[in-house]
């Protein structure tokens, strides 16, 4: 007997698509190899921070420090795909179907269907997505920040490397840092390397070349907070050039299919495929047996609106 291949009967698993790259910023690299006054030379600033005059050049030519984020769709967007649904197309073709043979009812009471499930998934839909711009609106970080000399708050989009800020206890890291000086200074970093315990942070210059980014102890990363300890750092990168933001973008980049979303999809073409399966046998049986082709066509189509899930669409 010959031995079973399990190459040959189970299909070979293929390799992940690779997806977009998650980096830390060269520059900040080159930061933590050097002191903090190399470092603040690097970025053409001061221990007293930028001018207002420079930081406002700066933030025209590097961007706001935002992270990647999803585009809103607009009224119509929403509206759109609230219609192109499956089982939405299904019913139109059915009521057309009803309207072809006189029934009139029957696909008035399907475009009913129709019209309410599409109103409500739109309703929805809107209401989420205003409530949500309307909570992120509520939520206003700043940072403390060294600008002319003088210490004040700017909201954390504002901010530009080489900007200069002061850390605390229960502070959130603005943006990748070097860290110019600090005490006792410990920094919870669970949000990206899944560490429990806070790392203890140092000013002085990283001497280890081969250790891992998110080890290095003069850097701290946007996404982190402050457990403890004081600190001051210059900031080195923002925005989609932290290390957080190179993630966020390759999340998005990935595609935001929900697994809730991917279930209701899979059951709409369950679903489908069942009626596509289903109604031409109910045809063919009852025409076959009574005879009478007309009445097998409306209880066919009688079969098929009602295995279709009309308010599927609205969950």
């Amino acid at each position: 007997m010959m031995p079973i291949q399990p190459n040959v009967i189970l299909p070979r698993r293929l390799p992940p698509r690779p997806g977009p790259a998650i980096r830390v910023s060269p520059l900040l690299l080159e930061a933590a190899a050097r002191d903090g006054e190399a470092a603040l030379r690097q970025l053409n600033t001061s221990t007293t921070g930028l001018t207002e005059e420079e930081a406002r050049r700066r933030l025209e030519e590097f961007g706001p420090n935002v992270v990647a984020q999803e585009h809103r769709f607009g009224k119509l967007r929403l509206l759109g795909t609230a219609l192109v649904n499956p089982l939405v197309i299904l019913l139109l073709v059915l009521a057309v179907l009803s309207f072809l043979t006189d029934d009139i009812p029957g696909a008035i009471v399907m475009l009913c269907m129709v019209f309410l499930g599409v109103v409500l998934r739109f309703v929805q839909e809107a209401r989420a997505d205003a409530a949500a711009a309307k909570l992120k609106a509520m939520i206003s970080v700043t940072a403390t920040v060294l600008r002319d000399g003088q210490t004040r708050e700017v909201p954390l989009g504002q901010l530009v490397p080489g900007d200069v800020v002061q850390l605390a206890a229960g502070d959130m890291i603005p943006a990748d840092l070097r860290l110019l000086s600090c005490k006792d200074l410990f920094v919870t970093q669970a949000s990206l390397t899944g560490e429990s315990f806070p790392v203890e942070k140092f000013d002085a210059r990283e001497d280890n070349p081969s250790r891992s980014p998110l080890e290095l102890r003069d850097i701290c990363f946007l996404g982190t907070s402050v457990e403890s300890g004081a600190a001051q750092g210059v900031i080195v990168a923002t925005g989609l050039k932290t290390y957080l933001g190179s993630m966020a973008s390759a999340i998005v980049q990935a595609g935001g299919e929900t697994s809730f979303d991917r279930g209701v999809r899979q059951f709409t073409w369950l679903m489908i495929r069942f009626i596509l399966v289903m109604v031409p046998l109910v045809f063919l049986i009852n025409g076959l047996t009574k005879h009478d082709w007309k009445e097998a066509f409306f209880f066919a189509l009688a079969v098929a609106v009602g295995l279709t899930p009309e308010m599927l669409p609205m969950i």
